[in-house]
């Protein structure tokens, strides 16, 4: 074990009267996937003070008075499709140079007892059950996990691969939207972190509206960069003639993109808050190259043309090299703990306060500056409203 001391964390433990403290549950949709297991191993690394949690915007000073659930009251479940068990799959993750090395065998036991919490996703090719019957499973599965571990809620976090768009008159839901139905017959926050349907689908309209919820497509790396850079050009009136974008990447990612229509939704994205910020006539598009070699690491590059004072002209170009999975694990568990808190507190529908986190928000501004603005004032209502 590492000879850190342990991490003091701004968010306390709230323990009741009686001595019972409240616990809360975050479902994975994807639950063996890179994200979710850099999550669930991540969590239980900061839990133990082996690491400070860096990323994870809830764990700053002005969220302390929110009223969020505190890390080392979250319990871990989901649904996959895949079979690869949590502890191998942080094993993996470890040799890909995602999670540092020596931490998996200290977080097995928290490893083991997510993966415990996992139950089989759909639907599979050749599923004959109805969207009816898959749902209803789903949910069901969601009211276990709670009564098993006495939860007070459970929020389901969707990261599975990213679902092509659906097809115009298609009968079926896609996955993504069978299992955010799931959550609302669950009573059970949703968070949609890809660019997948999920709530946004028309049919659950009236559905999603009963439970708070926040997507679509969580904003880790490029598009975060744009979401500062746009604004940057309005405010100091440089008139943007061209902005291109290439991703290279590898890992499930890579492989699932290299699909036309997977890439395509998740490019409408990408470029919606140039779109939102600079408005029309903005020439250029977005490219995403699979590259194996790359494994769980990306590099993105960006290249904006833009006039200056006389037409003089200009190029910015930025080059962005990340982990997807590390990016994204701090951010899902800050969105599961906001959301949880937000269901504590009564509020229902979509929540235009957490733009911040993502590509095509529920609503608010597009800038990065005011998104996060916006989120400062939602942690102070939480921390305001009734526990």
């Amino acid at each position: 074990m590492s000879g850190r001391q342990p991490v003091h964390h701004e968010n306390a433990k709230r323990t009741p009267a009686d001595g019972r403290r409240d616990r809360t549950g975050i479902w994975f949709v994807g639950a063996r996937g890179s994200v979710a297991t850099t999550a669930v191993a991540g969590c239980a690394a900061v839990t133990a003070g082996l690491h400070p949690p860096t990323g994870m915007v809830t764990q700053t000073p002005p969220f302390a008075g929110a009223g969020l659930p505190s890390l080392d009251t979250l319990v871990f479940g989901g649904h996959d499709t895949a079979d690869c068990p949590l502890p191998k799959r942080a094993e993996q993750l470890t040799a890909a140079g995602v999670l540092p090395a020596g931490l998996t065998p200290g977080i097995h036991a928290e490893l083991s007892a997510a993966e415990a919490e996992i139950r089989p996703g759909g639907p599979l090719p050749g599923d004959p059950r109805t969207d009816e019957e898959l749902i209803a499973r789903f949910a069901d599965d969601l009211r276990a996990f709670k009564d098993r571990h006495a939860l007070a809620r459970v929020v389901v976090v969707h990261v599975a691969s990213t679902e092509p768009l659906p097809e115009p008159g298609a009968v079926r839901l896609p996955a993504s939207s069978l299992y955010a139905a799931a959550a609302e017959r669950a009573e059970c926050p949703y968070v949609n972190f890809t660019p997948s349907s999920g709530t946004r689908h028309p049919a659950l309209a009236e559905a999603a509206a009963r439970i708070p919820h926040a997507g679509r497509d969580g904003k880790t790396g490029q598009t975060l960069l744009r979401s500062v850079l746009a604004p940057m050009f309005v405010q100091r009136a440089l008139s943007v003639r061209a902005w291109s974008g290439t991703n290279l990447l590898g890992g499930g990612d890579g492989a699932t993109l290299a699909d036309p229509a997977a890439a395509a939704a998740k490019n409408a994205g990408k470029e919606r808050v140039l779109a939102d910020t600079l408005g029309g006539g903005v020439e250029g598009t977005v490219h995403i190259d699979d590259v194996p070699a790359l494994g769980e690491w990306k590099t993105a590059w960006d290249h904006v043309a833009f006039d200056g004072f006389l037409g003089s002209r200009m190029i910015l170009q930025t080059i962005w090299q990340g982990c997807d999975s590390a990016l994204a694990a701090p951010l899902v568990l800050d969105l599961a703990r906001l959301l949880a808190r937000a269901h504590e507190a009564g509020l229902t529908g979509p929540r235009p306060e957490l733009a911040f986190f993502f590509k095509e928000p529920d609503g608010g501004p597009a800038a990065l500056a005011e998104q996060f603005d916006a989120l400062l004032a939602f942690a102070d209502r939480l921390g305001a409203a009734p526990r």
